[in-house]
């Protein structure tokens, strides 16, 4: 017999923070080829940013879906590194691809953020 309840659904909140932190992601891995493709300097710094912020998107979804008790912190965490994700990308601002990624890192920060404060 299974306890009801034991697992409860995520709240609707929840479920749009992890939408953004996926979209998120994937904007961060798609910009990551672009500036692959172009090369340089410049693209090298914002890569770094892009790298933090995949993976932290990522990370912050799955502790969400499963429900760890770190999610907070992680939130936080995370909405720190698509902060700084969405600057590094605004420092190309007529690339396209740039402000595209600039845009999901700035609705994955403000999503988190407010996760961050809320009980999970």
């Amino acid at each position: 017999m299974t306890q009801a309840g034991s697992m409860t659904a995520m709240s609707k909140e929840m479920q749009d923070c992890v939408a953004a932190c996926m979209s998120c992601h994937s904007a961060c891995e798609e910009t990551m080829s672009s500036c692959m493709q172009m090369g340089g300097q410049p693209q090298m710094q914002i890569m770094r940013a892009l790298i933090d912020c995949s993976e932290m998107t990522r990370m912050c979804a799955d502790m969400m879906m499963r429900r760890s008790p770190m999610s907070p912190e992680m939130c936080a965490m995370c909405a720190k590194a698509c902060d700084m994700c969405a600057e590094a990308c605004m420092s190309m601002p007529d690339d396209q691809q740039m402000r595209r990624c600039a845009e999901a890192c700035r609705r994955s920060a403000e999503m988190c953020r407010a996760m961050a404060g809320a009980t999970m």
